[in-house]
């Protein structure tokens, strides 16, 4: 089954020399899981102020800067990951550098059909 591991954490939490660290902690798991067959993909996101949100309400659209949600941690990164089972993938999440400062989400992906492979 396919998890989407949601990496969040306060931008200012890190200094950039932790922050450069972490992602070399970050891209050695990625290296453990890939070697495992569970890598399907990851990466770290841009701080939100570079984030765009966009909506269409009765056939306007408006575009905003920033995400839409105001919250204490923001959305920093993910993994996406192939996993046995609930259970394999927390163990995958508690790896992740930021869990011990930020929070990692953890939820299945929806497989429908005519996705694309």
């Amino acid at each position: 089954m396919k998890y989407m591991l949601l990496v969040y954490l306060d931008e200012q939490a890190l200094t950039e020399t932790e922050r450069e660290q972490c992602y070399v902690e970050s891209a050695q798991l990625t290296q453990q899981i890939n070697s495992r067959g569970q890598y399907l993909a990851a990466g770290p996101l841009h701080p939100t102020a570079m984030a765009t949100s966009i909506r269409v309400r009765d056939g306007k659209r408006l575009i905003t800067d920033g995400p839409f949600a105001e919250t204490r941690e923001q959305l920093g990164g993910y993994y996406l990951i192939d996993a046995r089972d609930l259970d394999e993938a927390i163990s995958i999440a508690e790896r992740i550098p930021v869990v011990h400062m930020g929070t990692v989400e953890i939820r299945p992906v929806l497989e429908i059909a005519g996705l694309p492979d």
